[in-house]
């Protein structure tokens, strides 16, 4: 099953997953930590065939903000390094959980960015390249 293109605000999650040092590297896979620690999710990635557990991929069958970084480490997807940081700490689930709705947390998430000296226009450039990337990549979920 080929996955769909994620939500939007998946890119920067991706970002800030990155910027706090979340995504790890083990054995035959990636380990990605959650926003607020308490849950880790297992990535797989071979060729364009990828798994992951988020809810997500697991669930709605769209490419997951853990395999999007894991992407971007190994250089598959564009990466930012200055549009990392300043995504740095955010409680990713927390304001998901609060606000019901993803264009909310990325408006809120785009201001705190901007606060941090990167313009909207850089991120939304940034954000329009690798969905257009994933969305080229074909990305096949496997179980």
């Amino acid at each position: 099953m080929i996955l769909k293109s994620p939500p939007r605000i998946k890119v920067l999650e991706a970002l800030g997953s990155i910027a706090d040092g979340r995504v790890r590297k083990a054995n035959d896979h990636y380990l990605v930590a959650s926003s607020e620690g308490d849950r880790e999710y297992t990535v797989r990635v071979n060729g364009n065939n990828v798994s992951c557990d988020d809810n997500g991929t697991r669930y709605r069958n769209y490419v997951g903000y853990p395999i999007i970084a894991v992407l971007m480490i190994e250089g598959r997807l564009p990466f930012d390094q200055e549009l990392a940081n300043s995504l740095r700490g955010i409680p990713w689930r927390k304001l998901n959980e609060e606000m019901k709705s993803y264009s909310k947390v990325e408006e809120l998430v785009l201001k705190r960015a901007e606060e941090r000296g990167i313009s909207r226009a850089r991120i939304e450039e940034f954000v329009n390249k690798v969905m257009e990337d994933v969305r080229r990549l074909r990305l096949n979920k496997v179980t």
